[in-house]
């Protein structure tokens, strides 16, 4: 179990979610086989509830691995939306690249190897979602770059962010994962802190932040200034 919520809770709201079948439950099969990390089951969902919702025409994902949440997110749009995605694994691009080829998904989804800061640095235009599901001890460093990237109506969602409890819970951290914690920290109050943006962090699978630019109608920071 994850650690951000009770087992029972967890269980309980997996249940509700019915198994995927045909190719996703294909790449679910590998990447339990081969102890290859990808997201947990109520982000996949928040995921297909995410692009149903906003439409993305372009997304931009940090963190490949077998390319599992990439063609998720095309699959839900109908193979309306484009995607770019970036990995610095060679074993996890060469695995990546052949199940998009296997199920035909090279036309909609791009995989730009290499160091993700690195990659971001030199990437221009705008996205209108950013996934953030790499590097988790810099997410900070990433979201300068995401927020330049981010269209004016993009959401950024970032996996992890309550890092398996230890973000919330000292009681919790490893000492080979300080690092790690105190960054995500540093993330999340840069993304709560910003009085240019709006985030709210879901307490489910392993945690997830969504982030956007505040309206600048929206009158709740200076009611909230003035008290």
């Amino acid at each position: 179990m994850s650690g951000i919520t009770h087992d029972y809770m967890e269980e309980y709201l997996r249940g509700l979610i019915p198994d995927n079948v045909g190719i996703l439950k294909e790449l679910e099969d590998f990447a339990k086989e081969n102890s290859v990390p990808i997201v947990q089951k109520e982000t996949a969902k928040f995921l297909q509830f995410m692009i149903t919702l906003n439409k993305p025409k372009k997304v931009l994902e940090l963190g490949t691995a077998i390319g599992y949440s990439s063609i998720l997110m095309n699959l839900v749009s109908g193979g309306s939306n484009k995607i770019t995605t970036i990995e610095r694994d060679e074993t996890m691009i060469e695995i990546a690249k052949k199940n998009l080829e296997k199920y035909n998904f090279q036309e909609n989804i791009e995989i730009l190897q290499g160091d993700c800061l690195e990659i971001l640095e030199g990437l221009q235009g705008t996205y209108d979602m950013i996934f953030m599901d790499a590097g988790k001890g810099h997410y900070n460093h990433f979201l300068p770059h995401c927020l330049r990237l981010l269209s004016d109506q993009g959401v950024i969602v970032a996996d992890n962010v309550l890092f398996r409890g230890m973000v919330a819970s000292k009681e919790l951290v490893k000492r080979r994962k300080i690092t790690i914690v105190k960054r995500m920290k540093s993330y999340l109050d840069l993304v709560s802190k910003d009085e240019n943006l709006v985030t709210t962090i879901l307490p489910m699978g392993d945690g997830i932040a969504l982030t956007v630019r505040r309206d600048h109608n929206d009158k709740t920071r200076t009611i909230s200034t003035s008290r």
